[in-house]
This record gives structure tokens, sequence and C-alpha cells, in this order.
């Protein structure tokens, strides 16, 4: 089915486009009756995404859950766990300094807030953005659930992380005894991934209303008032791009272009929707069908949800300099590296926040005495940045993934891009019952 869903949401990428943009013509007229009618017309396709962005959000708790635990059952090897762990957020950390220190590289030479002419708001002017302070303490205890349940309920999936390597870690130690258990969650791998098979389905529909819905609302005009903003931003994302698929193929060689066709589907679905989430499902089946090994996957996808976000990364360091160009603030380079750094440390703490760039940049700027009401400039195009920031995310989280397999002994053998595989999952004999996800 993964080529033609691929090809079904290009369509409805392409049908959602014309949908909006021609609603948006016909029944706008620049008044506030007709601007009312097309935000209430908006409102209805926002119940087709929303519906599915919530099926996504009632997979992920337990697909994390049952895979990670299944991974480090299969692995029996706890100092394999740790390895794995050290090299994940190593490459993470490294990740995400290049990924804001390009953005803060790019944004100096291409300038977008300069000669802004724009009515700027007030300075006493709020962002409607809840912000608070990073702090080390609750940031640490955040991370240690206290009822899985809760975490599960919340979708916290850095807290089912490390509940899921308690579980996991336990099996191991009991050995034979948990074997029953073992079956138990191989099982709720494969009955997850049937759901998510369900859920996909209605992806395309999902992909119309959530473009069809913006457009109607905002129309093309939005979109040109900061068309050098947005234009200059997705070309520094592409060549971030290119950094990261570079950087993958030292590592990994020819095989990266591989990676790319594998997770095309996945990066469609997040950039239409503009939710990384979206694509963890099906992350994990493209990465298992180009052959990095479920133990790897399991383990290395949750976390990069947290710890590895470089559309993120990029989009922190280029917005919070664009707004001080627009304010025409001037910040020497050593007060950009300082913000720099404080960027780095934040944006740790706002796992499954929403909107949680915009988060951390108005929690930010403060501290360099730049206005924040300036993210008003960019909150009407954020939709449209979101859709970039969130393909980008896929990407620096499939390089990662496929990285840290190489470094673990290679990759299992990888399954044609677009086949239509038997139900039953890949394997190897009886060392490997459930050691890979199905294809869908």
């Amino acid at each position: 089915m993964g080529k033609r869903l691929t090809t079904y949401i290009m369509i409805a990428l392409v049908l959602g486009l014309v949908c909006g943009l021609v609603l948006n013509t016909t029944i706008g007229d620049g008044g506030a009756a007709s601007q009312a009618r097309l935000e209430t017309l908006a409102g209805y396709f926002s119940i087709v995404t929303t519906v599915f962005l919530r099926l996504i959000k009632m997979i992920i708790a337990p697909l994390v859950f049952a895979t990670l635990v299944s991974g480090i059952a299969q692995m029996g090897d706890t100092a394999a766990l740790g390895r794995i762990g050290a090299r994940s957020i190593g490459w993470f950390v490294c990740a995400s300094l290049l990924s804001l220190t390009l953005g803060l590289v790019l944004v100096n030479i291409f300038q977008p807030g300069v000669g802004v002419n724009l009515p700027l708001p007030p300075t006493t002017a709020g962002t409607g953005l809840e912000t608070s302070a990073f702090n080390l303490k609750d940031f640490i205890s955040h991370i240690f659930p206290t009822s899985m349940v809760d975490a599960m309920a919340k979708n916290e999936i850095l807290q089912i992380v490390i509940f899921s390597l308690f579980v996991g870690v336990a099996i191991t130690a009991v050995g034979e005894k948990a074997k029953p258990l073992v079956g138990a969650i191989d099982a709720l791998v494969h009955v997850m991934l049937q759901i998510t098979d369900y859920v996909m389905r209605f992806a395309p529909f999902a992909v119309f209303a959530a473009v069809a819905g913006t457009l109607t609302e905002r129309g093309p005009k939005v979109i040109g008032q900061l068309a050098y903003f947005m234009g200059t931003f997705y070309l520094s994302m592409f060549i971030l791009w290119l950094v990261l698929l570079g950087i993958g193929f030292l590592f990994i060689g020819g095989r990266i272009r591989e990676l790319v066709r594998y997770v095309r589907e996945p990066l469609l679905v997040a950039f239409s929707t503009a939710s990384s989430e979206a694509a963890y499902p099906r992350m994990l089946e493209a990465l298992d069908r180009f052959g990095v090994p479920p133990r790897v996957a399991s383990f290395v996808l949750p976390l990069g949800y947290s710890f590895n976000l470089d559309g993120s990364m990029i989009y922190m360091g280029f917005a919070s300099l664009f707004v001080a160009q627009a304010y025409g603030i001037h910040l020497p380079i050593a007060t950009q590296i300082t913000m720099l750094l404080v960027l780095m440390v934040t944006s740790k703490g706002i796992a499954g926040v929403p909107r949680a760039s915009l988060v951390v940049i108005a929690a930010t700027m403060p501290m360099f005495n730049i206005p924040e009401a300036g993210l008003l400039l960019i909150l009407a195009v954020d939709h449209f940045l979101d859709m970039g920031r969130s393909a980008t995310n896929v990407v620096g989280n499939a390089v990662a993934s496929a990285v840290v397999a190489k470094w673990e002994g290679g990759f299992d053998p990888p399954e044609p891009v677009d086949s239509e595989p038997p139900h039953a999952p890949r394997g190897n004999g009886p060392a490997r019952d459930v050691d890979s996800f199905r294809d869908i």
C-alpha cells in the first residue's frame, strides 16, 4: 500500500491547495463578515485533521511501549542498551548544535528581518503563548513518571521511554519466567501496527483538510507578506537536509539515498499535516524495511522525538534573530552564541508542548532584550513553517537511526521500498520470533 498511499497524499495535497485558494478567492472580499465565514469554513475542515491527529495520538503511547520493550527484551544485553543510548544522545546533542548554529549563520547571511516594513506591535503586547523559564529541577523530575497510566494518557513520550526501559531490563533479568509476557508484548506490536494501517488510510483526507482549511482562512496574501522570510528559511532547511544527509553518507555510504526513498511517505505525512507525531508509526515501519534493526529503531526514534528535533532547532535560531532584525536590534556574535547555548538547553525541556518552538523562542528572547511580541510577525505563517520543521525532524531522526544502526553492527536485509509484504513479520528463525515490524 506504501506507493499508492504516497500518491493519494500527493493528490490530496494538490487538491487541498486548489480548494483552499478557490474558496478564499470566491468567499473572501476583505470584509469582517466574509472573514468570519472563511474562519467558520476552515473550522469545518479542521474537524477532519483533528480526528486524524487524535487517532495518531491514540496509537503512539502503546506503540512506543510495545516496540521499545520488545526491542530491549530481544537485545538481551543491558550493556548494549547503554551503548545505544549513549551513542544516540551524543548524536542528538551534536545534531542540535549543528542545526542551531546553521540557523544563526544563515539568518545573518540572508538577513530576512532587515528592512521589514510591517507595523510592529507594541513591546508590551503578548503573544498568547504560555512561557516559563527553563528549570533544571522541574525538567529532570518531569522525565520520570509518577504513573504509567498518566504518562500514556498525556502521551509523554520521554516518560513512556523511561518506564519501558525499566520493564525491558526487568524482563531481561527475569529471563525464562518472563517469556509469556514477551510473547504478549510482541503480539501487541502486531496489533498496534495493524491499527496503524487502518488509521493511515485516513491520511489523504486529513492532508486535504489541513491544507484546504489553512488556505481557506488565510489565503495566499499571508504567504506573500513574509515571502522572503519563508523562502530563506526553507532554503536554510534544505541546506540542513544536505548537511545531515552528507554526514549520513560518511557513515553509511550510498545507502543514504535509499534511506530517503524509504522515508518519503512519513516525510510527506509530516509535511502536509505539520505534525512530526503523525509520521511516527510509519517511520518505524519505513526504517524496518530499510534494514534498521527494530531493537535500534524502537529505542532511537522515541528518544529522537524528545531530543533530536533538527527542524525545530534551526527554526529557533533563525526566527529569534529574524525578530531582532525586524526591530533593528543588533546582537554581537558573542551574544548570539550565548543565545544558541540557551536555546540548546531550554529546548530539551519542552517535548510534547504545543507549538513548542514558539514557546521556547518566546521564553528565551526576553533574556536578550528582544520583545517577544515580535513573534506576532510570524505567527500568521507559522503553520507553513511548521510543515517544513516537521519534515526536517523526520529526516534528522531517520539519519540518526540509520547511523546508530551502522555503529551497532550494520543493517538487516532490506525489503523493497514499495513492497506488499505478507502479514507475518520478518525473522531469522527462533532467535527472532518477532524482531521486526510488519510493513503495511
